[in-house]
């Protein structure tokens, strides 16, 4: 099974800060995720110019599609950036990880998220989307889409509900599985009838965390993985260090979290959603995707940021081997 994603084209500043004081002067609520302007993230950039950081090339969709593909599947990308250097930078980054990208060229900037982990691991993330907001449906077609047999769609496309609607409807039209992950609480509350109407009609596979899941449905975890399960073929709710839910019509499976020290949650739901669409690509059982997806998670917890060296996935494939085995 091939693999194709579809979001926002990022480029990731991850950031170590000594205190909350600057997610208070920015006035974001800790833990979501804002979208600002170029203004904005000229200043969160000011402000922490002499803090610990790194760059490296992210959104929650390549994220994802980023840990299918280290893990051995076939995959592609379909984002949009600008023509400069954070443009270039992308690129790159998905060819090294042997994603195939289709990136379009758009005016502006390509967009860059500031991920500010405070001293308690959470992050908070200011957005400016800059180019990344330009994809659109003329860039999503029947022939793009049937080289693949699974399209992950980015829960915060749904900025673009027309390009959402389109390509969800698209991909199942030329008889792909669409996934979706719903991307942050906040995003979720803003879009709460339009999500689930998109879920019942075109959604085969939904990710979501606690609080996303209770902000689509208002319910208690298992509460609301029941209540998804009834909208979609597969339903996830991830709860953190308790680990996850996984449901499929009268199948469900408690997936413990692995054992693991926590530095930066950055990356943690998208490599657990990549994890566990590898282990779908592989037609593995639902109760094996759940673990490998959390293997990846567990792993990339450990790290600053979305991205876990290369020599640490040596071992990861050993023990997704091992899962696919047993």
């Amino acid at each position: 099974m091939k693999i194709l994603g579809i979001g926002n084209a990022l480029v990731d500043l991850l950031v170590r800060l000594p205190d909350e004081k600057l997610i208070s002067d920015l006035k974001v609520k800790k833990g979501s995720m804002e979208l600002v302007n170029k203004e904005v993230i000229a200043d969160v950039i000011n402000k922490t110019y002499n803090l610990e950081k790194k760059q490296v090339s992210g959104g929650s969709g390549a994220n994802t599609i980023y840990g299918v593909a280290s893990l051995g599947s076939s995959t592609g990308f379909i984002g949009t950036i600008g023509k400069d250097d954070f443009g270039v930078v992308f690129t790159e980054n998905l060819k090294d990880s042997d994603i195939k990208p289709y990136l379009f060229i758009s005016e502006g900037e390509t967009g860059v998220v500031a991920s500010l982990i405070t001293p308690d691991s959470e992050r908070t993330m200011t957005t400016f989307l800059g180019a990344a907001g330009n994809i659109s449906t003329s860039q999503v077609n029947a022939a793009l889409l049937k080289q693949y047999q699974l399209i992950h769609v980015e829960g915060y496309l749904v900025f673009n509900r027309e390009l959402i609607e389109f390509t969800a409807k698209l991909a199942k039209e030329c008889g792909l599985k669409v996934s979706l992950d719903l991307a942050s609480f906040n995003v979720v509350e803003a879009n709460v009838d339009f999500l689930k109407n998109m879920i019942n009609n075109y959604i085969d596979i939904v990710f979501a965390n606690e609080d996303e899941a209770k902000a689509l449905t208002g319910k208690s975890p298992e509460e609301a993985l029941d209540e998804i399960a009834t909208m979609a073929e597969i339903a996830v709710v991830k709860v953190g260090k308790n680990g996850s839910m996984v449901k499929s019509a009268n199948q469900k499976f408690i997936i413990p979290a692995i054992d693991a020290t926590v530095i930066d949650t950055t990356g943690a739901g998208d490599l657990y959603a990549g994890g566990f669409i590898y282990g779908l690509s592989k037609g593995l059982s639902l109760e094996k995707c759940g673990h490998i997806g959390s293997l990846l998670a567990g792993k990339v917890i450990e790290q600053i940021g979305a991205k876990i060296p290369a020599d640490i996935w040596k071992g990861i494939r050993e023990k997704v081997s091992a899962i696919e085995s047993k």
